[in-house]
């Protein structure tokens, strides 16, 4: 017997309408008494939107000050583990993970500085007790070593959280996704299933790493010169095919990028990566002979300080490539990327690299998350009471509920990051909105998405910026140069920016001699006044309002 008063609910903080930023949450018990898990803390990344940020986590306000049993974890990709050295000291909960993740988890708070979260390492296919919910690593296939679905057993029933996954039936490195497992749950009843929905548009199944290790084997083994490819760092199978391409080709494999050192030694610790030749140093890579070398690179999607970027900036200092030599992306472009990888392979062009993408060498790539036939599948196998989407935009979310009613499930609803959904007892619904907003980090702190610091970056780039500054006596009377500078803002041959500058000066002196009285000791008033009389003249100059920002000595 249970508590009627018990609920089971559902709060997604980040990932659903997002495709990135995984966070959620799972309560049990009274409405004033929950107890919670969460799945996943990742972070998403900064664009041209947000100048000067890189990363963005969810912001966990909802769940401060409540009663967090763990933090569960399904797999290393960084969106779904990156956030953990931002939140983890607002959260304070163990964190339960298999052996890999749990090594680049912790190798990621560590370099935080936090040694003092606890990690339980799980077996992977192994299990956890946290209060009410017994919770079972189900093992998948992903692009990532030990990506594991959550068999989330409570008194109210059981939720299935897929976590990130796909079917492949020769994953290179790892066990195949426990199809048997899948059944065993669908036959015993599961309430829910919260799951990916990236490719739910695309037709057909995601396809195989052991396909793509044969692509990439027929491909190294017929180019000359120096090789580099660009994958995900996290894909330890990719990387795996990558190095055996290279040996049955004759070549050494020197790594190139942090990531890929991170990596190899997580995977190692694991078992993974055990038969291959010793790396070469990116030192000793530079005297290797170019038909003997091959280059495993971090910046596939065009991270500025990633290795790829560096070697088509040639600021590397040990990795040229030039006329002869190739280049190969074995990795997809991420949605919002495709303008820094189009740069990124055309820069590489310039210096006479070939280029290798999916589009024209198909094989070389594929996803690491499931297509129709394959979602078709799972809730054939699984046959869920209700369907959850997330892991995607609002279009992938909606699609995915259609698809599922399709597949007979009962009910899907389609919440949104911040509504909490009660799926048990009665129908699911949507019961509460919870805060549910962005924190960026910014210069090492983390500050609110709508923060004033970032609001002026925008502004200043999209505007520019003038600064003035003078000296007053104490009768308010102008008693130096005035010095009007500008940055971000545009001169011509007909009008150079010093003359408009220079005009600049002019008003702010008019503007000063006609105040008067108790408005000359007062510098706010002075530095108010200032700045109206050089946006007006902004605006008639550029049709622009620039930040303006007034320096006033008083000697």
């Amino acid at each position: 017997m249970t508590d009627k008063s018990n609920e089971l609910v559902f709060l997604p903080l980040g990932g659903s309408n997002e495709i990135g930023m995984n966070f959620n949450a799972y309560g049990f018990g009274p409405a004033h008494d929950r107890k919670w898990i969460i799945v996943d803390v990742g972070v998403t990344f900064g664009d041209l939107t947000t100048p000067g940020v890189d990363i963005i986590v969810p912001d966990p306000t909802a769940l401060e000050g409540e009663t967090i049993l763990g933090i569960v974890v399904t797999h290393a990709h960084e969106d779904h583990i990156g956030g953990l050295p931002w939140l983890w000291p607002r959260l304070q909960a163990p964190i339960y993970a298999t052996p890999f993740t749990a090594y680049l988890v912790r190798e990621k708070l560590r370099d935080a500085g936090i040694d003092d979260a606890p990690i339980h390492l799980v077996d992977v296919g192994g299990s956890v007790d946290l209060g009410p919910f017994h919770i079972e690593m189900v093992t998948m296939t992903h692009s990532i070593a030990e990506p594991s679905g959550l068999a989330i057993k409570t008194p109210l029933g059981t939720i299935f959280h897929t976590g990130d996954w796909k079917l492949d039936d020769d994953p290179v490195l790892g066990s195949n996704t426990d199809v048997e497992g899948l059944k065993r749950l669908g036959d015993d009843g599961v309430l829910a299933m919260v799951c990916d929905s990236t490719n739910v548009f695309q037709d057909g199944v995601a396809g195989s790493e052991g396909e793509v290790r044969t692509a990439l084997a027929a491909l190294i083994s017929e180019l000359k010169g120096r090789v580099a490819v660009g994958c995900f760092a996290s894909n330890v199978a990719r990387m795996d095919s990558v190095i055996h391409a290279a040996e049955q080709a004759g070549r050494r494999v020197a790594l190139a990028g942090r990531s890929m050192h991170r990596i190899t030694a997580a995977a190692k610790s694991v078992g993974m990566l055990a038969d291959v030749k010793p790396f070469l140093t990116e030192q000793e890579a530079r005297i290797w002979p170019a038909d003997e070398i091959l280059y495993l690179c971090t910046g596939s999607q065009g991270e500025p300080r990633a290795a790829l970027s560096r070697v088509a900036d040639c600021s590397h200092p040990f990795i040229k490539l030039g006329p002869g030599d190739h280049c190969i992306f074995s990795s997809r472009i991420i949605p919002g990327n495709e303008v820094p990888i189009g740069r990124l392979q055309d820069r590489l062009s310039e210096r006479g690299v070939r280029i290798y993408t999916d589009k024209d060498h198909p094989g070389i790539h594929v996803s690491g998350h499931p297509c129709r036939d394959e979602l078709k599948l799972m809730y054939q196998w699984v046959r869920p009471q209700i369907a959850v989407p997330t892991h995607g935009m609002r279009r992938h979310i909606a699609e995915h509920a259609l698809l599922a009613k399709d597949m007979q499930v009962p009910q899907a609803i389609t919440p949104r990051d911040g509504d909490m959904v009660r799926l048990a007892p009665g129908p699911a619904v949507i019961i509460d909105e919870v805060p549910s907003a962005r924190l960026f980090v910014d210069g090492g702190m983390l500050v609110e998405e709508a923060g004033e610091a970032l609001r002026e970056r925008k502004h200043a780039s999209n505007n520019g910026v003038l600064i003035v500054s003078f000296a007053l006596d104490k009768r308010g009377k102008i008693v130096s140069d005035i010095d009007v500078r500008g940055l971000g803002l545009p001169g011509d041959a007909d009008r150079p920016l010093g003359d408009i500058l220079d005009d600049m000066a002019e008003r702010v002196e008019e503007t000063v001699r006609k105040l008067k009285g108790e408005a000359l000791e007062d510098e706010m008033v002075v530095e108010q006044a200032v700045a109206r009389t050089l946006k007006k003249a902004s605006q008639h100059v550029w049709d622009r309002r620039p930040i303006v920002e007034t320096i006033v000595l008083r000697l």
